[in-house]
C-alpha cells in the first residue's frame, strides 16, 4: 500500500470493502465487525486508515482479490455505455440472470397449470407475457455482450 499518510481514492475503499467482504464470507470477521469495519472503510481518507482495517486479517490467495494500489479505475471496469450499477452492470452474471429467468418460468407455469387444471378447463396461457419480454431482452443481451467478454480487463494483476 502507498504511503500511509497519502489520500485515498474511491477505488482504495473499494477495495478494502471488497476484501473484508472476502473475509467475512471466509468467516474470520463476523457480520458486526464487518459492517463496522466497512463503515470506516467508507469513510477513510487516508492510506494509512485503510490499512488498519484489514492488519490483523491475512493476506488472500493470489488473485482472489484487487490491492487497493493496483485496482483500476471504475470507467476501466466496464465498456463505455455499459451502465455502473443494476443488473446488467458489467459484473453482473449472464448465468445468474438465465437461473432467475428459468426460476420465474418455472414458477409461473407451475401456477398457471395448477390453476387450469383447478378450473377444470385450459385457462389462457399468460405466463407468455412474463417470460416471454424477459427472455427475449435476455436472448438480446447475451447475443450483444458476447463479442465484449473477450475484450474485458482482467481484475487479476
Amino acid at each position: 500500500m502507498p504511503e500511509p499518510h497519502l489520500r485515498a481514492a474511491d477505488v482504495d475503499r473499494e477495495a478494502v470493502a471488497r476484501r473484508l467482504d472476502a473475509h467475512l464470507t471466509s468467516g474470520r470477521i463476523t457480520v458486526a465487525e464487518y459492517e463496522e469495519r466497512s463503515a470506516r472503510a467508507w469513510a477513510a481518507k487516508t492510506y494509512g486508515e485503510l490499512a488498519e482495517l484489514t492488519a490483523d486479517l491475512p493476506a488472500e490467495p493470489a488473485g482472489s482479490t484487487v490491492s487497493p494500489a493496483k485496482a483500476p479505475s471504475a470507467a476501466a471496469e466496464r465498456p463505455a455505455g455499459q451502465p455502473a450499477c443494476g443488473p446488467w452492470a458489467w459484473g453482473g452474471s449472464l448465468r445468474g440472470a438465465w437461473a432467475g429467468w428459468v426460476t420465474t418460468g418455472l414458477i409461473v407455469l407451475t401456477v398457471w397449470l395448477a390453476t387450469s387444471l383447478s378450473s377444470g378447463e385450459l385457462l389462457p396461457f399468460w405466463p407468455i407475457w412474463v417470460i416471454g419480454p424477459w427472455g427475449a431482452a435476455l436472448l438480446a443481451r447475451t447475443l450483444l455482450a458476447a463479442p465484449a467478454r473477450h475484450d474485458r480487463p482482467s481484475l487479476r494483476a
